[in-house]
């Protein structure tokens, strides 16, 4: 490994300029359908799942930085959570937003994968063979790079 290929850095974004910044993801846990049954009942052993899995959520988009090295800390104005209880899944939507210099996008996507491994947590006694998948970027506006909206959906 060369040297150059082992640099790693934090960009340096305090050149740019603050704006408002927003950014949706989404993503879903499938499993069995008595697991399902249970998260909507309220019937898991542990408690609410849907309450805690969005505390998790908001506590995922806040502390990003912590765990992703280079992740720049973002004072966030808002996280909200969705979160859609299926017959073989569990949805969890999150929008974060901040005025700032860099993108919350990252916040975004660890409100969701948080909140998805919340729910694995909460009902890995009833069913270890759940999936976490399609972890996903919705939308973003903000910033030097524009306004993305996936195919089929409204900008934020």
């Amino acid at each position: 490994m060369t040297t150059s290929s082992a640099r790693v850095r934090m960009i340096d974004v305090s050149g740019k300029p603050v704006t408002v910044r927003v950014a949706e993801a989404s993503g879903r846990i499938t499993m069995s359908p008595a697991a399902a049954r249970a998260i909507r009942s309220g019937r898991v052993p542990k408690g609410n799942v849907l309450a805690v899995a969005r505390v998790a959520s908001i506590m995922g988009a806040k502390r990003v930085s912590e765990t992703l090295p280079l992740c720049h800390p973002v004072p966030l104005d808002s996280v909200e959570v969705d979160i859609v209880p299926g017959a073989r899944a569990v949805t969890v939507r999150a929008r974060v937003r901040a005025e700032a210099r860099t993108g919350v996008e990252i916040e975004a996507l660890a409100a969701v994968t948080a909140g998805l491994l919340c729910v694995y947590d909460m009902v890995k006694s009833l069913d270890r063979g759940m999936t976490i998948e399609a972890v996903r970027l919705e939308a973003k506006s903000g910033g030097r790079s524009g306004t993305f909206a996936r195919a089929g959906r409204p900008r934020p």
